[in-house]
């Protein structure tokens, strides 16, 4: 039987690609399962159709978060800390209390999306990575100030 993979299968084929496979296989689980189509002309349109649609929305996603790094990357963030004498910290400056200063600015990012090279433990300036999608990343600048 002829099937329109709708994903990517391990040793069967990628999305998209039209494969043989046995009656069975595809009767009981693949179409079951939503993911297979039997191959035929109108589910040819309609997987094509569905692709288009996927392209669109991906597309309008990707906008969105383009728009939103670019509003990340002019705004700075001030975290007011105690300090000891030598500027070293009681604590550190986390992911969460980024998140936190960030919701203050009007986003809300998830303490999993910000990016932090080595824990926050000295007064200064920082640089914060948050990673908003696939390849779209923004910079927020960071001010850590002696309470």
């Amino acid at each position: 039987m002829k099937v329109i993979l709708l994903e990517d299968i391990e040793r069967l084929g990628k999305s998209g690609e039209v494969c043989g496979v046995a009656d069975g296989y595809a009767r009981n689980y693949l179409i079951p399962q939503k993911k297979a189509l039997i191959a035929s002309s109108s589910n040819l349109r309609i997987f094509e159709e569905k692709k288009r649609m996927d392209i669109v929305r991906e597309e309008k996603k990707r906008r969105s978060f383009e728009n939103l790094a670019k509003k990340l990357n002019e705004i700075s963030c001030t975290a007011v800390v105690q300090a000891g004498e030598d500027e070293r910290l009681f604590g550190t400056v986390t992911t969460q209390d980024i998140a936190d200063l960030l919701a203050t600015e009007g986003f809300q990012i998830d303490k999993r999306k910000i990016i932090l090279e080595q824990p926050i433990k000295t007064l200064g300036v920082y640089s914060i990575v948050v990673k908003l999608y696939k390849d779209i990343e923004a910079k927020v600048k960071l001010w850590v100030v002696r309470q």
